[in-house]
């Protein structure tokens, strides 16, 4: 039986928030799990994603932010964590860490090494299979068509057939193998859920139909983000396109036209910080806080969308 029942909506990937020494807030990040589940249309919260600044926690750290994040909410929504490991050992090490600590699904990233050498198609089973040993629901996170690391719609394919697999976040960033993996997916099985995770482009991708978003950019905006989902919903193409037209100058300022990155990451915190969203942009080293020029285009965007508190 799955472990969480409801995927369809939006998922947001929670930021981290850290003290001034680069320690885990956990007042700052309890209050803002809290917010965010008072969210509407919110149906998950997902720790340890790229937005999480996950490469800069340690494993116990991981584990740390999930138990806070799914002991705030215990009871209102459930929280799926990011796996990120190189091995099958160690990923079923991180996958019984994050059960341990609360998390009732595991968003599974592609071992990182696969960035460079690649793998074959029976890896990528394996390395599902080895996680969900842990007896949770699990989430393919799909890297961009250009890495090394994408998945063939063959093998998405065989992981929609994986009982365990019951929710994909998509990000190819190339629309051709977008929609041919999204049908891929129905084909082999129309059940599991499929979310966005193209925080950029957000509106484009929506319709392609899809079941929500899984997206960092909703740790910052989720209540217009789904407003944008509605509107998509109810084949209102007039009003999520109005949507998107305040979504994009946020958009812009946080991942500067690409894709995300660290130090967008950065400028999503600070843009966070100046609607109110977090009471501090701390982030970790080596990212670097935004400068002059990203600090003005996120002052214009967050007051163009009528959200500046700072």
């Amino acid at each position: 039986m799955p472990t969480i029942q409801n995927y369809k909506g939006i998922i947001p990937a929670i930021a981290c928030p850290f003290t001034p020494d680069f320690k885990i807030d956990e007042k700052a990040l309890r209050s803002h799990a809290s917010w965010l589940a008072q969210q509407a249309g919110v149906v998950a919260i997902m720790t340890n994603g790229h937005t999480g600044e996950v490469f800069s926690l340690t494993a116990r750290e991981r584990a740390q932010v999930t138990r806070i994040v799914a002991s705030e909410l215990e009871g209102r929504l459930p929280v799926i964590s990011s796996i990120v490991c190189e091995g099958l050992a160690e990923a079923r090490e991180h996958a019984a860490m994050a059960r341990d600590a609360g998390a009732r699904g595991l968003d599974v990233m592609p071992p990182h090494h696969w960035l460079r050498f690649g793998f074959r198609p029976d890896h990528v089973t394996h390395y599902f299979d080895a996680i969900a040993e842990v007896g949770l629901d699990l989430v393919a996170h799909v890297y961009p068509a250009w890495t090394r690391a994408s998945y063939s719609s063959a093998t998405l394919a065989e992981l929609a057939r994986l009982p365990a697999v019951q929710a994909f976040k998509v990000g190819q960033r190339d629309m051709n193998k977008y929609a041919a993996d999204i049908a891929a997916i129905r084909k082999a099985d129309a059940s599991k859920a499929i979310l966005t995770c193209h925080d950029e482009y957000l509106l484009a991708s929506m319709v392609q139909g899809v079941d929500g978003a899984l997206v960092g950019f909703a740790t910052f905006i989720p209540s217009l983000i789904n407003d944008l989902w509605e509107a998509v919903k109810a084949g209102d193409l007039k009003r999520a396109m109005a949507v998107q037209a305040v979504i994009t100058p946020l958009k812009d300022a946080v991942y500067g036209g690409g894709e995300p990155t660290g130090e967008a990451h950065a400028r999503m915190k600070m843009g966070m910080y100046l609607a109110g969203v977090l009471d501090a942009p701390t982030v970790r080293p080596p990212t670097e806080a935004p400068n002059d020029a990203e600090m003005a285009a996120l002052r214009a965007a967050v007051a163009n969308a009528g959200l500046l508190k700072r």
